[in-house]
């Protein structure tokens, strides 16, 4: 396979949402707890080696909506990618195609797990963007002219970075984007016992913006696990 290994690891209420209040509860918060050991305790399931998400879901957690730093004036940067990070041992890579995110530092700390920044662009991405992440060590990848190249996104991860596991945790769009492409191999949903009924958060897929097809997928079960909170871990491989 010359791409990672791919698993989609999220936390969704009984009504298949991924965001929202329910989130707060007390149910919500001990199965957020499930999600993150899974992931990123200190025995972790799967041992990746990064995990990808979208650029809403970054803005949301990570970078607030800020602006970039941008300098219209830099000169212009070399072509092709830009490696600042090759041996980190846990990467985040950020979905961002036209070099949109305000970064403010090379890595980022999601409750005790560091991980450095790569962000993959397309030719959207200006100069000045190029520039602003080359200043801040952030290493960056290109992968498609208008519009993302997921296979040579994911290729190059691989390659250029070492990453042999890769899980995706993006938002629904960019979840159901990758399983339509076939780039999704495992599905990892952990079920809080809670819900809240909003008809405006987000769902574990959606094919919100035209991005993916709503084209039916099947799914194989590949484990179902009680946990003592009362969530539920079930694990799936996408039937491509």
């Amino acid at each position: 396979m010359d791409r990672p290994y791919i698993f989609c690891h999220m936390m969704t209420s009984i009504d298949g949402k991924i965001m929202g209040s329910y989130m707060g509860t007390q149910e919500g918060e001990a199965a957020g707890e499930v999600f993150y050991n899974i992931a990123f305790g200190k025995n972790p399931y799967y041992q990746h080696q990064g995990w990808l998400s979208g650029r809403i879901t970054t803005d949301d957690n990570f970078t607030r909506y800020k602006e970039p730093m941008l300098d219209q004036k830099a000169l212009s940067v070399p072509e092709g990618d830009f490696i600042a990070e090759a041996n980190a041992s846990m990467y985040y890579v950020s979905v961002d195609p036209a070099g949109r995110l305000g970064w403010e530092s090379n890595t980022l700390t999601y409750v005790d797990t560091t991980a450095h920044v790569i962000e993959v662009l397309t030719g959207k991405a200006s100069n000045a963007y190029k520039a602003f992440l080359r200043k801040l060590g952030i290493s960056y990848i290109l992968a498609g002219d208008e519009s993302l190249d997921y296979g040579l996104a994911l290729q190059k991860v691989k390659a250029l970075f070492g990453v042999k596991t890769l899980m995706l945790g993006g938002g629904g769009v960019l979840n159901w984007s990758f399983i339509q492409a076939g780039m999704c191999d495992e599905l990892s949903v952990v079920i809080a016992p809670a819900a809240d009924g909003s008809s405006d958060t987000p769902a574990l897929f959606e094919t919100r913006g035209g991005f993916a097809a709503d084209k039916p997928v099947g799914f194989t079960l590949k484990g179902a696990e009680a946990k003592e909170d009362g969530s539920v871990w079930l694990r799936y491989t996408v039937n491509h």
